[in-house]
């Protein structure tokens, strides 16, 4: 995994709301360019609330989104696959009804180098190869596991700078969390930044560079992966110890 000290995704003091009710309380964040870095925290702590109003579709009551030094708070949340920020929904959202290649098609809709998109394709089969042999299968026809690595290559094929992650392991046995998260960090390893929210806690710090603890919409702990893993209360509070 590398990184770099180039911030190329930040939140500064940001407030957002599902109507007339806070969800996030003036957080603020930084992932730099190359890094994973985690959000943790129990249910409701807002953290799949921060990648939907990066993406805004949450609104931003107060504060400042950036990326790559842009202000990105008013840009419609189909404009930022075409900038390289790309998010994987909580609960995959494939489309069940077009097959495992028509969908990750979709996840390039927007370019037009066919030459690019064949390539793109070919390296989400290398990441995934259950997609090759279920290439011509309808998405809705695919287990957990397999549906959770289509979105995670339908995102591939958009060429994404950093890849938001939303709850990649849940419903999936333990065997098949590995390899997702394996995958991450190659798909890391060949230069994305990875925003990563996750309810295991262990295994997404495991994999991060930082991470930053979420309670009630409030960034509560920011700090080195390994000394949050190494931390007693969040080991208490969020590893089950």
């Amino acid at each position: 995994m590398s990184e770099s000290k180039e911030v190329i995704l930040e939140l500064r003091d940001v407030t957002s709301a599902y109507g007339n009710i806070e969800a996030l309380k003036g957080i603020s964040l930084k992932v730099h360019k190359g890094e994973i870095v985690s959000i943790i925290g129990a249910n409701g702590a807002g953290k799949s609330t921060t990648l939907m109003t990066i993406c805004n579709i949450v609104p931003t009551v107060k504060g400042d989104i950036f990326y790559q030094g842009e202000r990105i708070n008013a840009l419609g949340s189909e404009v930022l696959p075409t900038m390289g920020l790309c998010q994987v929904p909580e609960g995959r959202r494939i489309f069940p009804r077009l097959t495992v290649t028509e969908n990750l098609e979709m996840g390039a809709f927007f370019r037009k180098d066919q030459a690019g998109i064949k390539d793109d394709m070919e390296r989400a089969f290398e990441f995934f190869p259950k997609l090759r042999e279920r290439r011509r299968q309808l998405g809705g026809t695919l287990s957990g596991g397999e549906q959770q690595m289509l979105a995670i290559g339908r995102a591939i094929m958009s060429r994404p700078k950093v890849l938001l992650l939303d709850e990649p392991s849940m419903g999936l046995a333990p065997l098949i969390v590995q390899q997702i998260f394996k995958i991450i960090e190659e798909i890391n390893s060949q230069g994305v930044t990875v925003l990563l929210v996750e309810q295991n806690a262990n295994l997404a710090l495991q994999a991060s560079h930082r991470g930053y603890v979420l309670e009630t919409g409030s960034v509560v702990m920011e700090d080195d992966a390994s000394a949050l893993l190494s931390n007693s209360d969040i080991r208490k509070a969020y590893l089950g110890e």
